[in-house]
C-alpha cells in the first residue's frame, strides 16, 4: 500500500511538470517571446530526471549525494577565514550516523562561547559516500575524499591496515591543503569545541599541536602529541614537514601517523628545515587522557584515549552536558571553579592507564 501511494505521489508530480511545461511553451509562442529557446533549455535542465532525484531521493540515487559538485579549491575558498584559515574535520559512516559523533561535534560548536561563527569556515572531510551524503544533509561546507583503495565506511579500529592507510590518507590530504595556500586547524569530530581556541595559539610557529599529556614546557618534545588537533601555517616549512611526516611512514612501517611523529618530532630535518613546532597545553586543549582542569580555561576536550563508540557517545553527552552546567552559572560560581569534568565514566580505565594498546576508531 506505501508502495502504491509513493507511486501515486510521483505520478502526480510528473505530470504537473508537463502540464507546467505545455502551459510555458504555449504562452512563449503566443507572446513570441525571442528568448524561448534560452528558457526551454533552463526548464529542461531545471526539471529534469535529476531534478526528480532530489525531490524523490528514495526513489533514485541522488549523484550529488555521492560525488563533489564543486572542486576543493572552490569549497576551501568558500569556508575560508580572511586569512585564508579553514577548519577541517574528517567523517566516515561510522561517525556520521544521527544522533551520533557528528551531531554532538556541531552541537559544541553552538552552544559554546562564541564558536558558533566558526561553523561557516568547517569543512567536513567525508572518507565514504554514506559520510558525504549525511554530510550535505546536516552542513554547508562538504568534501568527498572517497578512496578507490580502501572502504572506510565502518568503524576503523587501532592499528589495523584499514585504520593505518586512513590516518596516512588524512596526513597526505593535509599537505594538499597547505600546498594550496590555506592553514588550516584540524580537529578530530569527538573534540568538542567550547571556545575559541586561535588566542591560544602562538602568532610565530608553524605547526601546533594538542597532547595526550602536557610535561608544562610548549616547546619540550617529551610532551606526547594526539594528531586529533592541530594549527598549521602554510608556507615551506610547513609543507616539507608534512612531505616528510608522509614519507617516514616507509621509514617506520606499521606505525601510525601520531607514533611517527613522536620520532620524527625530534629528527634533524626539523631543524634543518627551520619549523618551529609548539605544543599545547591541555589547560586550554584537554581530553580524557589529560582533563582540562578549569572550565574557564578549556577551548576544547578530546574524548580521546576511549575504548569503544558507546562509551565515547556516552563521555561525550557527559561532557556537553557539564558545559551547558557551567554556563547556567552565574559570573561569581564561574569564578570559583566548582564546577569540574565528570568524565570520563563509560570510557575505559584500562583504555587511560594504556592508551597505546587499545583500540580507537576512526580517529584517536
Amino acid at each position: 500500500m506505501l508502495r502504491e501511494s509513493k507511486t501515486i505521489h510521483l505520478r502526480r508530480a510528473v505530470a504537473a511538470s508537463f502540464f507546467f511545461a505545455t502551459v510555458s511553451l504555449s504562452c512563449l509562442v503566443l507572446l513570441g517571446d525571442v528568448d524561448s529557446h534560452r528558457f526551454l533549455s533552463s526548464f529542461h535542465s531545471s526539471y529534469s530526471l535529476s531534478g526528480f532525484t532530489r525531490i524523490f531521493p528514495s526513489v533514485y540515487n541522488d549523484p550529488v549525494a555521492t560525488s563533489n559538485e564543486y572542486p576543493l579549491e572552490k569549497i576551501l575558498n568558500d569556508a575560508a577565514m580572511k586569512d585564508r584559515t579553514v577548519i577541517l574535520t574528517t567523517l566516515n559512516e561510522a561517525w556520521a550516523t544521527p544522533n551520533s559523533v557528528i551531531d554532538l561535534f556541531l552541537e559544541s560548536f553552538r552552544i559554546g562561547d562564541r564558536t558558533s561563527t566558526f561553523l561557516n569556515h568547517l569543512v567536513i572531510i567525508a572518507l565514504d559516500q554514506k559520510a558525504f551524503a549525511r554530510c550535505q544533509v546536516i552542513h554547508t561546507h562538504c568534501f568527498s575524499l572517497v578512496s578507490e583503495e580502501a572502504d572506510f565506511h565502518e568503524e576503523a579500529y587501532f592499528m589495523t591496515p584499514r585504520y593505518l592507510m586512513m590516518m596516512w590518507k588524512r596526513i597526505d590530504f593535509l599537505r594538499t591543503v597547505l600546498e594550496m595556500g590555506y592553514n588550516f586547524v584540524f580537529t578530530d569530530a569527538d573534540i568538542m569545541w567550547f571556545r575559541d581556541p586561535f588566542p591560544q595559539f602562538d602568532l610565530h610557529a608553524d605547526f601546533q599541536i594538542a597532547c595526550d599529556h602536557f610535561t608544562g614546557g610548549f616547546d619540550d618534545v617529551q610532551n606526547r602529541p594526539n594528531g586529533g588537533f592541530n594549527y598549521v601555517k602554510s608556507n615551506n616549512r610547513s609543507i616539507e614537514f608534512y612531505k616528510f611526516w608522509y614519507s617516514s611512514r616507509e621509514t617506520y612501517p606499521g606505525y601510525h601517523d601520531q607514533d611517527v611523529l613522536n620520532f620524527i618530532k625530534v629528527h634533524p630535518f626539523i631543524t634543518d628545515i627551520g619549523l618551529k613546532m609548539r605544543f599545547l597545553d591541555t589547560t586550554n586543549f584537554g581530553g580524557l587522557c589529560e582533563p582540562s582542569r578549569d572550565l574557564n580555561q578549556v577551548c576544547t576536550m578530546h574524548a580521546n584515549c576511549c575504548l569503544g563508540m558507546d562509551s565515547k557517545l556516552h563521555d561525550l553527552r557527559i561532557m556537553l552536558q557539564d558545559w551547558k552546567h557551567y554556563l547556567s552559572l552565574p559570573p561569581s560560581l564561574k569564578r570559583l571553579s566548582v564546577v569540574s569534568w565528570r568524565v570520563p565514566q563509560k570510557c575505559s580505565i584500562e583504555s587511560l592507564l594504556h592508551p597505546n594498546s587499545t583500540e580507537k576508531s576512526v580517529e584517536e
